[in-house]
């Protein structure tokens, strides 16, 4: 049997493809479009969500703190200026990524350590990341939604019992 947490990680690559599927059928300019939110614009909510999905899966790999922080800061400058199709294929590459990763552990409960100039040494199981990473996927997917209506569109139904 899947372990549990990657059965939500899985439900996380869904609902991101739920919600950029949606963003696809909605006025091409919407996803740049500035608004006054929580963030600048959807598509600084969709970068957001991928450059942590990034570090977290840097982190899962046990990267230096230095090297994370370098792409994630090279990801920060260029993720948002994509177009939607573009991120999109980066979002299925790196779900194809943490697929092939997972495919690798044998253990889920296994300790990650990472090491963070401010927050010092910390370890983690595997598995809690994974659940760190859905989490905040449905918390920023969320922000989508809000942003959606503020512009006077819906947004898409990602909860996980719509997935079941």
């Amino acid at each position: 049997m899947r372990h549990r947490a990657l059965q939500m990680y899985d439900y996380h690559t869904w609902a991101n493809k739920q919600v950029l599927d949606h963003l696809k059928q909605l006025p091409p300019n919407l996803y740049h479009q500035e608004i006054k939110s929580v963030f600048p614009s959807i598509a600084h909510v969709i970068a957001h969500i991928y450059v942590v999905d990034t570090i977290w899966f840097a982190a899962m790999q046990e990267h230096t703190f230095q090297d994370i922080r370098a792409e994630a800061d090279r990801l920060r400058e260029t993720m948002p200026k994509k177009a939607l199709e573009e991120a999109e294929g980066m979002f299925n590459q790196l779900s194809a990524q943490y697929q092939a990763f997972f495919e690798q552990q044998h253990d889920m409960e296994k300790i990650v350590t990472t090491a963070h100039p401010r927050y010092g040494t910390k370890h983690f199981r595997l598995a809690d990341l994974v659940h760190h990473v859905v989490n905040h996927g449905t918390y920023h997917r969320g922000n989508i939604s809000a942003m959606l209506h503020q512009l006077g569109h819906k947004g898409v139904a990602t909860d996980y019992i719509h997935r079941l």
